[in-house]
């Protein structure tokens, strides 16, 4: 680790590249996990599912001793307008890279239907009020986005915990960034989303930001005022998040 420092309430810790800061992610969060799982009968996670995530996914499977039949997993965005079946859904890109390589309790997979309804909303809102989150894995958006809260819809007091969002044109293009779609017109306009408040409530947060294509992000998310201006502000206020990053999205911060 090459430094690490809090602001506000998020702990930020800097690495000199993606894959040590994947893995000491992981172990941290392997730690915190077989700890609630001594403190609790199961353990709920909500995953992310983007580029950003690649390196610490492949290390947290490694893991050994986790009691993964004892964790249900979530995963907090999901598009509109994809067929089942669609590679870049993300209930796909988690399943193939995690969620079938763990023997899981239960997977809960948003819009897993493809129904694109407003009552998909309100039926995984009712399994997260069931089964409140305990950790969050997550990461940044180019244009500070948590899931896909993008500053226009992002709201830091909002009533519901599953949304239907529009896709804001930064958001668009890192889709096309990442690799995930070939053109912004390819990319789907409107997607589910859990909302900050349901990403937030959970106790532990872990938060994994590698690439230079997150620096802007990073600097705005430690030293912009906190508000849904850059939506990944709202981390400085949770208790227990960790913010971790790699020499690339930190270089404007060291």
């Amino acid at each position: 680790m090459i430094k690490e420092f809090l602001k506000d309430h998020l702990q930020v810790k800097i690495y000199s590249n993606r894959r040590e800061m994947g893995i000491s992610a992981a172990k941290m969060a392997a730690q915190g996990l077989k700890e609630l799982l001594r403190q609790k009968d199961e353990v709920n996670i909500i995953f992310a599912a983007a580029a950003s995530q690649l390196e610490f996914l492949e290390a947290i499977v490694l893991e050994k001793d986790i009691e993964w039949v004892r964790v249900n997993a979530f995963h907090m965005d999901e598009y509109t307008g994809l067929p089942v079946a669609h590679p870049q859904r993300f209930g796909n890109f988690l399943n193939e890279r995690i969620f079938s390589k763990l023997p899981l309790k239960k997977v809960y997979y948003l819009n897993e239907e493809g129904n694109d309804t407003e009552a998909e909303s309100i039926r995984y809102a009712a399994l997260l009020q069931k089964m409140p989150p305990d950790i969050t894995f997550m990461g940044i958006g180019e244009n500070t986005h948590l899931a896909f809260n993008d500053p226009h819809v992002a709201d830091f007091n909002d009533p519901v915990l599953v949304k239907i969002i529009d896709l804001d044109e930064p958001c668009k293009l890192q889709q096309v960034h990442d690799g995930c779609f070939a053109t912004v017109a390819d990319v789907p306009s409107y997607a589910y989303t859990l909302t900050i408040p349901a990403l937030l409530q959970s106790a532990y947060i872990f938060c994994m930001v590698p690439g230079k294509n997150k620096a802007q992000a990073v600097k705005h998310t430690l030293t912009e005022a906190i508000s849904a201006k850059y939506p990944s502000t709202s981390l400085r206020d949770h208790a227990d998040a960790i913010l971790f990053l790699d020499q690339d999205s930190a270089v404007l911060i060291l």
